[in-house]
């Protein structure tokens, strides 16, 4: 097939590359924020452009043909470099001034970044911020977001990142469920008891068994991928949630279930793209929150400390 005399169309190539990708137009139109019948004409409209079909479609899934393998091997590359001078460009912006996406857990979401957001409207009043509240990791590299917090140091090396705090994970349940199931004084009742898991319990049980316990998935009998909704659910009395010590202290009357437990290290993370670290906006956005999340983390422990 000669591609060379083919003129593209880009939004075309990116709906390609999406279909292929998330393994179905809707998926696809869900990655690019379009709806599915504007992913389909830009398919079909390729499709009329190389006189080929792309993809064989029926009601259970959407297969890329030879033609269109053939042709993502070509536009992928293209894609990258694309992403490369975006970034590029984001990251030689001397305006204090534009959008900037932040993605944080639900928790810090939810109570740590609203004052440190309100600084920045105040000081930079010309940045647009969306903040992005989940558990899932962003793909910084693919401008998914400009600023992650995370809780694992990253190891791509086109990211640069600092630890703003360092605490305790431990496991937690509401004073009434322990009344009710009896609190545990060894290893083995708290292997009997109710957990409230996350979406990917695996690891989860991974983790706490590498702290002496013996959990299995029946153990978990909800899941949940929200931090704030793990809390909520705690608060009913419905089991066993892992929580960290400092928001803990501050924010519940969840019961720390076993002292004798060792804890889990937990770290926070500040990570960005090492390109984008030279725009103005950006650089700013960083500093600020890690500013911000120390002075929480200062007057915390100042509080602790009176107590």
């Amino acid at each position: 097939m000669n591609w060379s005399a083919i003129a593209f169309d880009w939004n075309q190539i990116r709906a390609l590359l999406a279909t292929i990708e998330e393994g179905s137009f809707s998926g696809a139109a869900r990655a690019l924020g379009q709806t599915q019948p504007t992913l389909s004409r830009q398919i079909a409209a390729l499709e009329s452009d190389l006189g080929v079909t792309l993809f064989e479609r029926n009601r259970r899934a959407t297969v890329p043909t030879g033609a269109a393998l053939e042709l993502v091997e070509h536009v992928r590359s293209m894609g990258e470099a694309a992403q490369r001078i975006s970034l590029t460009a984001s990251g030689q912006s001397s305006a204090i001034e534009g959008r900037v996406t932040v993605t944080a857990t639900n928790i810090m979401a939810s109570y740590y970044l609203p004052p440190i957001i309100k600084h920045i409207r105040e000081t930079a009043p010309g940045i647009r911020l969306e903040i992005i509240a989940s558990n899932e990791l962003q793909d910084l590299q693919k401008r998914e977001a400009d600023i992650a917090i995370r809780h694992a140091r990253p190891e791509q090396p086109d990211l640069i990142a600092r630890l703003v705090g360092e605490t305790t994970g431990h496991l937690y349940a509401h004073p009434d469920y322990l009344d009710r199931v009896g609190r545990p004084t060894c290893i083995e009742d708290i292997n009997r008891l109710d957990f409230i898991g996350f979406e990917q319990n695996e690891r989860v049980i991974e983790h706490l068994n590498a702290i002496g316990l013996n959990l299995t998935a029946d153990n978990f009998r909800i899941s949940c991928g929200s931090s704030t909704v793990h809390h909520a659910l705690a608060m009913q009395g419905l089991g066993v949630t892992p929580m960290t010590r400092d928001w803990i202290e501050q924010h519940s009357e969840l019961e720390e279930l076993w002292p004798a437990l060792p804890p889990i290290p937990v770290q926070t993370w500040l990570v960005t793209h090492r390109e984008l670290n030279t725009s103005r906006r950006i650089r700013l956005v960083f500093d600020a929150i890690a500013d911000g999340l120390d002075q929480q983390r200062r007057e915390t422990r100042n509080r602790v400390t009176a107590i």
